[in-house]
């Protein structure tokens, strides 16, 4: 193999491995979050994490030189802020509406359709057969999965709203690789994720967030903040300057299946046999999209 496609391989990997490691913390944050206290409302955790992981990327990467002058492409900014905000409201309606496993489902498990359709309209690239293939394997790994649980609920607002996160989630995917060509990853993640938080600054208004000051509302924000957020996207935006946003959206399907090994782990969960094989589709999926880079020139 000639050096070139060697080099393309590793650098190739690695992207798909800081992507992986990535949607490994965002795996962690539904075992944190049942940490928190009782008072504590989704969308106030929604809203503080956005906060939290924006000054601590801000904090960053301004120690590194960057934000020194506001030079962004207003618009790509406004967009990008808009789209990780949407998120948040997005998915913590679907889960409401519908309840864990469908809201989940549908709103995590939709992504990776939505970035290949992005990919396709507005980049021009067409998904190479591995995104399809591992795209099919992880879906449907999570279909199981979550459809395992028993617990569905039918709700067709909650249903937009859960579609309405996916394509939010890889809408902002893509908005960020254009925003990365004139800026550093942690300097336009930090600068995306203010405007989010300002997006949803009125939520910590409206609802309840005294929370905070007990032991764990404040540890569980530091960790979804600082680990489950700013180090995850800056990861997440490290592996999206060198693989497409449509394999990294199917990738971050590594999320529900770090939470359901947590869930046996930490919280003592039992899986059933067909979970089992939900979390093995997962996992088959994600390899099948990194495996065969060392036999694929393309």
């Amino acid at each position: 193999m000639p050096k070139n496609s060697k080099e393309a391989t590793h650098s190739s990997l690695k992207g798909m491995l800081l992507v992986l490691c990535a949607a490994i913390l965002w795996g962690t944050t539904g075992t944190s979050q049942a940490l928190a206290p009782e008072t504590a409302s989704p969308l106030t955790i929604g809203a503080l994490r956005l906060l939290f992981g924006g000054t601590a990327l801000a904090l960053f990467a301004f120690l590194r030189g960057g934000l020194r002058k506001f030079d962004y492409p207003i618009f790509l900014l406004i967009t990008a802020g808009f789209f990780v905000s949407l998120y948040q409201v997005s998915f913590f309606a679907g889960v409401k509406l519908t309840g864990v496993a469908t809201g989940t489902i549908v709103g995590i498990g939709s992504a990776p359709f939505f970035a290949g359709i992005l990919d396709y309209l507005i980049v021009k690239k067409t998904p190479g057969k591995k995104w399809y293939a591992s795209t099919l394997l992880a879906v449907t790994g999570c279909t199981i999965l979550t459809l395992s649980s028993g617990n569905i609920e039918l709700n067709k607002t909650g249903l937009l709203f859960a579609l309405g996160a996916g394509f939010s989630y890889s809408a902002y995917a893509l908005s960020l690789t254009y925003l990365m060509k004139n800026k550093d990853t942690e300097e336009a993640t930090a600068a995306i994720f203010f405007i989010g938080a300002l997006f949803l600054s009125p939520i910590l208004f409206i609802y309840d967030i005294s929370w905070l000051v007990e032991t764990n509302g404040w540890l569980m924000m530091i960790h979804l903040g600082i680990f489950a957020t700013a180090l995850s996207y800056y990861l997440f935006s490290k592996g999206l300057e060198i693989i497409p946003v449509s394999s990294a959206v199917t990738l971050s399907l590594a999320e529900p299946l770090t939470a359901a090994i947590l869930g046996v782990v930490i919280v003592g969960e039992r899986l059933s046999f067909i979970s089992s094989c939900g979390l093995a589709l997962i996992m088959s999926g994600i390899l099948v999209l990194i495996l065969p880079l060392s036999k694929n020139k393309s």
